[in-house]
């Protein structure tokens, strides 16, 4: 299917995990893609993989620039800009985010940062240039599911939560915002993924148990960043054309599941 077909979309957090396997999907359905990332040897893989079809560029979300300098790459060098799909993000644990008794003020402010500034930059730097181009545009942003229902014994990080929770709100406000501009934001919530942020859990056999029965889809698994992949195809593509300001959850069935100890 060439449901992408001539799209040049932006991938933020593009070159590993969710992200990186999203770009090989777009790229499969026809698009080609810029994507951005920290790490200048996951940069350099990704470029690898995407071969002609793809730009890599090593850059930092949370800065004002990176957005608006992939974007202006999209644009002179693929000859476009239709959508922006913010992947970036990650866990403050490390900066000292846990449950609120505990959580210090750097954790709190770095988890913002990470997950809440760096979104806002791209989407702004995407909304801007729609604009500017008056063309129809798609933004879709990397939520979760812990941003509306939390699980209290495995996965207790309160900043954390509270910024997918705002991703959503954010998101749900620039879609009825733009939506006469035909400028659609959404939002996927995925549980636990197996990526390289979620080695923490990915590796407590403990942890692994209680998925069992939280995300009881397939077997009852940890996700692959693939189980997103025809989603936010969808959601890059024509076909969500009528569809804005909604969350998806790829989640398992983690929302509907109550989970065993």
């Amino acid at each position: 299917m060439n449901d992408l077909q001539n799209k040049k979309i932006v991938i933020i957090g593009g070159t590993t995990g969710l992200g990186l396997s999203a770009a090989k999907a777009f790229v499969n359905a026809g698009a080609q893609v810029v994507v951005v990332g920290r790490n200048s040897e996951s940069v350099a893989e990704a470029s690898d993989l995407l071969k002609e079809n793809g730009i890599a560029i090593a850059g930092d979300a949370c800065k004002e620039a990176t957005a608006k300098e992939a974007i202006d790459i999209s644009l002179t060098k693929l000859g476009g800009f239709d959508g922006l799909y913010h992947v970036a993000g990650g866990s403050g644990r490390k900066f000292g985010d846990g449950p609120l008794h505990e959580l210090s003020l750097e954790g709190w402010n770095k988890t913002f940062e990470l997950n809440l500034t760096s979104l806002m930059l791209s989407n702004q730097a995407a909304v801007q240039a729609f604009l500017k181009l008056k063309t129809p545009g798609a933004i879709l942003n990397m939520g979760s599911v812990l941003g509306y229902s939390p699980s209290p014994k495995h996965f207790v990080t309160h900043a954390y939560a509270a910024t997918k929770s705002a991703v959503i709100g954010f998101t749900k406000s620039i879609a009825a915002y733009y939506a006469a501009n035909n400028i659609r934001a959404n939002v996927l919530a995925p549980a636990l993924v197996e990526t390289p942020m979620a080695q923490r859990a990915a590796n407590d056999e403990t942890i692994l148990s209680f998925i069992k029965t939280k995300q009881p889809l397939d077997g009852g698994r940890i996700g692959t960043p693939g189980d997103l992949d025809g989603a936010a195809v969808y959601f890059m593509s024509d076909q969500s054309r009528f569809t804005t300001g909604q969350v998806l959850a790829v989640d398992g069935g983690w929302e509907i599941s109550e989970g065993q100890y």
